[in-house]
């Protein structure tokens, strides 16, 4: 069964973008990339980088984690924003939004009904995992869905942003448990989460 997969970048004080959402390593992010994170997105993460991205880099690799990513419209709407429809043309692309309406691309679909019902229903089709980009509402609304939490550090803080789970989520502790790690000497690093799953036994009196 597929797994949903949660692989955002975050600042060390647990914010994913700042207070206007813009992208945080974009051309005015508070986040240049290092040039050893980007390599190593490359080597293993290389379904990730958004289209123009790959063709600028001359990146043609498959990737062997995603075929599928989700977002919710704000996120979307970065790409919108300079004209780019689609950002994952190499990747099934599922927007969730109640407000958008039509797709601006053909290959996007739009999603308006519950985002969690639907990402249980992609659960059970074949294929590799799904990668949700974002942004934090979206991470909320899904947050018992997501099986696997990849966090591309940041070795910065901000103070103030768009939290990992955007600002209205609910308090619901869960225990995560480190499957792997890569630390670079940019003091970027790569942490990959599992959920750790609470499984009730039943014995016989």
């Amino acid at each position: 069964m597929r797994k949903l997969v949660y692989f955002i970048a975050a600042t060390l004080d647990g914010f994913i973008a700042g207070p206007d959402g813009a992208d945080p390593t974009g051309p005015d992010g508070f986040w240049p990339i290092p040039e050893d994170y980007l390599k190593h997105l490359i080597a293993e993460y290389p379904e990730t980088l958004p289209g123009p991205a790959r063709a600028a880099l001359g990146v043609t690799a498959e990737g062997t984690h995603f075929d599928m990513v989700v977002e919710g419209r704000r996120s979307y709407e970065i790409g919108l924003d300079v004209g780019v429809t689609d950002a994952y043309p190499h990747l099934r692309h599922l927007v969730f939004s109640r407000t958008l309406g039509e797709s601006p691309d053909p290959a996007v679909e739009v999603v308006a009904g519950d985002p969690a019902s639907r990402v249980r229903e992609l659960k059970q089709e074949d294929g590799k995992d799904i990668w949700l980009v974002g942004g934090g509402e979206l991470a909320a609304s899904l947050y018992a869905e997501i099986d696997t939490l990849i966090l591309k550090l940041s070795p910065t803080t901000i103070g103030t942003g768009i939290p990992l789970f955007g600002r209205n989520a609910a308090f619901e502790p869960a225990s995560w448990a480190l499957r792997s790690q890569k630390i670079l000497p940019s003091g970027a690093a790569y942490l990959t989460y599992g959920r750790n799953r609470r499984t009730l036994s039943v014995t016989a009196d």
